[in-house]
């Protein structure tokens, strides 16, 4: 989804609800900001809501959701952002909020990377932080990020009848390998070893399409070098035992590495932290009045990092800024069955 602004300005004006994370909690949030009528806005670093369902492992299976036996991770994804956008809210992805503070009118400010943004109440919903994709420090690989080098696939059709080569042993290595392969004029994925993260049936599939000549796995390789001028001729990879090396044609590099997550400026707020983890109490409350925190970023005593949890942390959170957003209205939001937003839909 590309970033939106449902008010028709640039987003900087006020509004009730700031959520920062578009993954699995701060979606579910959005969703019950808009069934309480809070005007919302959410902010995500990465280039698509959806979090780690869809940077990290889109094809995997999930099986303790509520509701769903099974289901992939991206298929959750968007039932999760068709549920969490329905009401409208601000969308702004690529973005990554620096600053908070609170200004005369006793509004939290937001400054990101591309605004200023106020809000009345803030809810943390950044699983593990803010994800960077990691990267590699070889010749060329910097020079041609986002021209010929990428961190994830937005669309497979961008690579249909072209060279590619992934780095990655995990599950979005494997996955993307798996359902890339037959639309590319060639795929070969490297791997540093021969102990892969991703799961034992999706590496068989590969193993088998590389048996079968479909495309080329080369597990103990990596890469050294990328070669082109205006766009990638060629990488040379290495076999990490022998030092043996191979210069090889593609077009496009998918490094799949994974992500390193990290607090970054979240750290410097003032917020009362344990390790990596923001500290809440019963309400998901902050130690900063009108902010709160949900998900996997939360820490408290029986804390669990569970994705049904977050969900039911984002409920609590959202309807406490509710009452913070007004006093007079009540935190429990009632059953939805008779709530007055969903009628006629």
């Amino acid at each position: 989804m590309e970033e939106t602004d449902t008010k028709g300005d640039t987003g900087t004006g006020l509004v009730d609800i700031t959520i920062i994370g578009g993954g699995p909690t701060g979606l579910y949030g959005l969703f019950y900001a808009g069934m309480r009528g809070l005007s919302a806005r959410c902010i995500d670093s990465l280039p698509e809501l959806g979090g780690q369902l869809m940077a990290l492992y889109p094809e995997k299976d999930v099986y303790d959701v509520a509701g769903f036996p099974r289901v992939l991770a991206k298929d959750l994804a968007k039932a999760l952002i068709e549920q969490g956008t329905q009401f409208g809210p601000e969308i702004h992805l690529d973005e990554w909020v620096e600053g908070l503070s609170q200004n005369a009118a006793g509004h939290l400010e937001l400054t990101t990377n591309k605004a200023l943004r106020q809000t009345r109440t803030l809810v943390i919903a950044a699983g593990k932080g803010a994800l960077k994709a990691r990267t590699l420090d070889v010749p060329g690989f910097d020079a041609f990020m986002g021209q010929g080098v990428w961190t994830h696939v937005k669309d497979p059709e961008q690579f249909r009848g072209r060279r590619v080569l992934i780095l990655g042993g995990g599950d979005s290595a494997f996955d993307w390998s798996l359902g890339l392969h037959e639309i590319c004029e060639s795929l070969t994925q490297i791997h540093r070893s021969a102990r892969y993260r991703a799961h034992a049936h999706t590496v068989s599939l590969v193993e088998k399409a590389d048996a079968d000549g479909g495309l080329d796995l080369r597990p103990h390789h990596e890469l050294a070098e990328l070669h082109g001028t205006d766009c990638i001729t060629a990488a040379t990879i290495f076999d990490n035992r022998s030092e043996e090396r191979a210069t090889i044609e593609i077009d496009d590099v998918i490094a799949l590495l994974g992500f390193v997550p990290s607090l970054g400026p979240i750290a410097d707020w003032g917020l009362e932290l344990e390790g990596n983890s923001i500290l809440v109490n019963s309400r998901m409350m902050t130690n900063i009045p009108g902010v709160f925190a949900a998900g996997d970023i939360t820490e408290y005593e029986g804390k669990l990092e569970l994705i049904s949890t977050g969900f039911g942390e984002a409920a609590i959170a959202v309807n406490n800024a509710v009452h913070v957003v007004d006093p007079k209205a009540k935190v429990n939001p009632g059953h939805s069955t008779s709530s007055k937003v969903f009628r006629g839909k």
